[in-house]
């Protein structure tokens, strides 16, 4: 079995450009430079940039668009696309891009606030819990006994 699965770490170089299809879906179109950095052999530094462009669909669409920004430094994960197209000339042209299944802000220099964005339920158990008898989910203690974690 094949995988085709990538994780980049770099910074936005624009903000997330949010449009909606003609049926009302969002897209977001993202673009991010990922930098590398080493030493040669004689010991002088090197850096090499790349720059890719990936696409968001739906909730995370619209939620990349509210939440990131120009210049920030983002971890994303996702697939690789080859896109193909004839321009008006007659050249064959293709690019690769990243079908982004996750994206966020990295925090290696960073911090980030975290809220939740409310949804209706999904076949992935998202959303409100159900009327019926179900639990609600536990409740933190500031009091532990002497043989339990407090984690």
């Amino acid at each position: 079995m094949a995988a085709n699965h990538v994780t980049l770490i770099g910074n936005l170089v624009d903000d997330p450009e949010l449009r909606f299809t003609p049926s009302g879906v969002a897209m977001a179109k993202v673009r991010f430079a990922v930098n590398r950095r080493w030493q040669d052999k004689n010991g002088t530094w090197q850096e090499d940039t790349s720059f890719f462009g990936g696409t968001l669909w739906r909730d995370a669409a619209e939620n990349a668009a509210e939440s990131l920004q120009k210049g920030m430094r983002v971890i994303v994960t996702g697939r690789l696309e080859q896109r193909s197209w004839e321009t008006q000339e007659g050249e064959k042209r293709s690019m690769v891009e990243v079908a982004i299944d996750e994206i966020g802000p990295s925090l290696r220099w960073a911090t980030a606030s975290v809220t939740r964005s409310p949804r209706a339920g999904d076949s992935f158990g998202g959303g409100s819990a159900p009327s019926s008898g179900t639990p609600a989910a536990p409740v933190g203690r500031e009091e532990f006994g002497p043989e339990e974690a407090p984690f």
